[in-house]
């Protein structure tokens, strides 16, 4: 049970990231919605394993760079699934809603980035 908050505390401030990093790019720089998802989910990656490599999942320093190749393959699954469901919810309640629709794909992709994460991922060889 601690694993899984730590998870949603990491997995949060992630997120939290990434909404920030889309309206910021949106509203100051007029990127469209699509578009500055993209650079949300890079700064977000960098949240995201950092934390999940130190607390969520602990690894030893000289697996590092396995779990870090494959947790961003499980990242970019998760994302590739994040873009087309925010296009399809974007289509579906207006890009004046982005940010409602991003917050509700990213809890989607949660649960599957933490089962991917803990069962491959982070896993012990």
């Amino acid at each position: 049970m601690q694993q899984v908050v730590i998870f949603i505390a990491v997995g949060s401030a992630a997120a939290l990231t990434h909404l920030v990093t889309v309206a910021f790019l949106v509203e100051f720089f007029a990127l469209p919605p699509l578009v500055a998802n993209i650079f949300g989910f890079g700064a977000a990656f960098l949240v995201s394993f950092g934390g999940h490599a130190r607390w969520t999942f602990p690894i030893a320093p000289e697996r590092l760079q396995t779990a870090r190749h494959r947790f961003f393959a499980v990242a970019c699954a998760g994302f590739l699934f994040n873009q087309l469901a925010y296009a399809e919810m974007l289509h579906l309640v207006g890009a004046r809603y982005y940010l409602p629709a991003l917050a509700a794909v990213l809890l989607a992709v949660a649960v599957s980035t933490f089962l991917l994460s803990k069962l491959w991922a982070f896993a012990e060889p």
